[in-house]
């Protein structure tokens, strides 16, 4: 029997086992009990009893007072959370992107902020032969890179961000509107970023236009920057932000 087979939850981690339990949850049946749960699991019920009670300590379920089964707890949204969200942007992130791409003639792609890095979450390649393009999940820390900075100048407005030497530089980033790596993280590509804001004015993704260095003189800089920021302020605005 495979290992991911909920019947097999004895010969399973302990980690499986809280997730097989999860799993059994559905809106066919939004509430189960121990012994149904170890029945459906082929664990024992005073396994079962101690993930519920470790689960609802959690929030992750929650006990029906009346029935004493469990359903699943909000605790989950919290947990869920971050990912709806990026999940959301993406979803109104695309034809944004398409449409700058389309305009641009180069490869958009869209970017949130985990821990310390830019991640690339989405991105509309560039229909030209020759482009730049790069791997969904790709991260950025490097300050040179255009999205890290969009981020950067973020942090130390809320005051997050303190390294010496920085201030002008990203409040030009600010000034302006998007931020621009021109060759300064690799010697045949540029990026240009701006940033995405929600609903409250929080800053939730940036915008990346990036093409061959080639294709960036010094003189279009400017015009992929005014087509950067504009496509950040129109799914800024699809996020229900107003300026």
């Amino acid at each position: 029997m495979r290992e991911s087979d909920p019947a097999a939850g004895r010969g399973r981690s302990v980690t499986a086992n809280i997730l097989a339990v999860l799993r059994c949850f559905s809106v066919d049946e939004p509430l189960l009990g121990v012994t149904e749960l170890a029945a459906r699991l082929d664990l024992h019920k005073s396994s079962v009893s101690r993930i519920l009670s470790a689960l609802e300590d959690e929030e992750v379920v929650e006990q029906d007072p009346h029935s004493k089964k469990y359903r699943l707890g909000l605790g989950l949204l919290a947990i869920a959370g971050p990912m709806l969200a990026t999940l959301d942007i993406r979803r109104f992130a695309l034809p944004v992107l398409t449409e700058l791409s389309e305009s641009t003639g180069e490869t958009a792609a869209l970017t949130v902020w985990s821990a310390a890095e830019a991640v690339v979450v989405e991105q509309v390649a560039s229909t030209q032969p020759i482009k730049h393009t790069v791997p969904l999940g790709t991260r950025y820390t490097n300050l040179d890179s255009a999205s890290v900075q969009v981020f950067a100048a973020e942090a130390e407005v809320t005051g997050q961000h303190a390294e010496p030497g920085l201030t002008a530089r990203l409040e030009e980033v600010r000034t302006r509107g998007y931020a621009v790596n021109h060759a300064a993280t690799s010697p045949d590509v540029a990026g240009i970023a701006a940033g995405v804001r929600d609903h409250r004015g929080e800053l939730v993704a940036a915008l990346i236009v990036a093409a061959p260095l080639y294709r960036v003189p010094d003189d279009r800089i400017g015009e992929l920057g005014a087509a950067c920021a504009a496509a950040a302020a129109d799914l800024s605005m699809r996020l229900g932000h107003r300026s």
